[in-house]
């Protein structure tokens, strides 16, 4: 569902709008500040488990959109998360085998955008990112996704790993990118399944990777020995799609 991607600023502004429930990314606050309004903000937000970032004031000054922050910047979501309870209800009602991707800590709002985008073309029933080392639904995420936020969930969970296992013992594997493991081409990736992307600089986490049953390697033949995560992506999840034709 979409709302309204806005920046908010000032103490009484933002209080009322952690009070009043809205999908909050992240609160920005300024380095030392600790007076009655901002404890009253950090005490709201830790009951909503909402992320505070501690930040100088010309940080928060770049964020402000009117200068007039009072110490305080928060930033709301340009669109509503999903559960993934409710990824899995969409899988359900198309009488499909889950098919899900899950991105370990992606930090750049354009890869975010466009997986979200391949997802939906590849027929995946939702996205999962975390909720605090990653970026979460930007404006630039909702335009670079071209429309595709409208269509495909995507949850936020507070551990990649955890939710993997949950997953697993529904039936679910798991597969993701590294460039070390297996061709692709000679994995089973037909079933309920789980595309696992990892960070641009640092691929998939040691312990994410451990959970996964697959670790798949796209064959490549240039000078350069990495795909953009947003392509790597689209690659792995064509994958899947191809097989799960092949398969029926």
């Amino acid at each position: 569902m979409k709302t309204n991607e806005s920046i908010i600023e000032g103490r009484n502004a933002c209080i009322e709008a952690i009070r009043a429930g809205k999908t909050i990314e992240k609160i920005y606050v300024l380095n030392g500040c600790e007076d009655g309004p901002i404890r009253t903000i950090l005490r709201e937000a830790a009951k909503k488990k909402i992320i505070v970032e501690r930040v100088d004031k010309e940080t928060l000054d770049r964020l402000a959109q009117t200068g007039h922050h009072q110490g305080v910047v928060l930033r709301c979501a340009a669109y509503e998360y999903s559960s993934l309870e409710d990824i899995l209800a969409k899988a359900e009602a198309a009488g499909e085998p889950p098919f899900i991707i899950i991105l370990d800590d992606i930090e750049d709002p354009h890869n975010l955008g466009a997986i979200i985008r391949t997802a939906n073309l590849a027929g995946a029933h939702g996205v999962i990112i975390h909720n605090r080392r990653a970026v979460g639904l930007t404006d630039t995420v909702v335009k670079t996704s071209a429309g595709a936020v409208n269509y495909t969930p995507v949850a936020k969970v507070t551990n990649i790993a955890k939710t993997i296992e949950e997953l697993k013992k529904q039936g679910m594997w798991f597969v993701c990118a590294d460039m070390d493991g297996s061709r692709m081409y000679d994995l089973n990736l037909t079933g309920p399944m789980g595309l696992v992307i990892g960070n641009e600089g640092n691929g998939v986490s040691r312990l994410v990777k451990e959970k996964c049953d697959f670790v798949a390697s796209i064959p490549m033949k240039g000078d350069i020995d990495s795909l953009n995560a947003s392509v790597a992506c689209g690659v792995l999840a064509y994958e899947i799609v191809r097989q799960r034709a092949f398969s029926k």
